[in-house]
């Protein structure tokens, strides 16, 4: 029985109930989302079947399939599918010819990812690639943290260093120095809030910067 349409967006397929699609499938349900979680292998559907708001045994390759359990009705779908390049491609164009608007697919390569974005997926994202960058550098560095938003610019997170203590951000001069935006703060005891000019650094706060990424990593390094 097709999956029938609601006004709500918050409904998502994932295709693939593998770690990747798994977690994020159980994450999006704890945010009150409904995921129809789909699968060829009958023992993960199984095993998530009770977890998630429904699951199908299914081939993500037949478009039948697809039309049968109401994919073109979803607003956000995932390709999960992530050690079989052939099917994860196949699922992505799939899905792209139902006209689902929000595609998410997962890469193992970049090479893959540009064959996902060429045939029609919104999103592609590497975990494994991304997570390997991120540890990187993170193991390298002073930084706490460490997200790139996209090729070249990235958001760090890193303790305060001596030169921006007590002086207001606007006379530290950081930007022109460094190319980087203080853009939010953490002192002592308290929670994150938004950096201003004004604001003023005491020793071990942590701060969160934008900016390239290059440039991200040289401030990180400073004293």
């Amino acid at each position: 029985m097709p999956y029938a349409k609601k006004e709500s967006d918050k409904r998502i397929l994932i295709i693939g109930l593998g770690r990747f699609g798994s977690s994020m499938a159980l994450e999006l349900i704890n945010h009150g989302w409904e995921v129809l979680g789909m699968d060829s292998s009958p023992r993960l559907v199984q095993m998530f079947a009770d977890a998630l708001t429904h699951t199908v045994i299914a081939d993500a390759t037949d478009d039948e399939a697809l039309r049968q359990i109401g994919a073109a009705q979803f607003t956000h779908a995932v390709v999960a599918i992530g050690s079989h390049l052939e099917e994860s491609i196949l699922a992505t164009s799939q899905l792209v010819d139902l006209g689902v608007p929000d595609i998410w697919a997962k890469a193992v390569s970049r090479r893959h990812g540009r064959i996902l974005e060429q045939v029609g997926a919104h999103h592609v994202v590497l975990p494994e690639h991304d997570m390997g960058e991120r540890v990187a550098h993170l193991v390298s560095g002073r930084m706490l943290d460490y997200v790139e938003m996209e090729e070249g610019f990235s958001l760090g997170k890193t303790k305060a260093p001596k030169e921006l203590i007590g002086l207001p951000l606007a006379e530290t001069r950081v930007r022109q120095k460094y190319g980087i935006t203080v853009v939010s703060v953490k002192h002592r005891g308290a929670a994150f809030t938004y950096a201003s000019r004004e604001t003023v650094l005491s020793k071990g706060d942590v701060i969160v910067v934008a900016g390239r990424t290059e440039d991200v990593e040289r401030f990180a390094e400073a004293d």
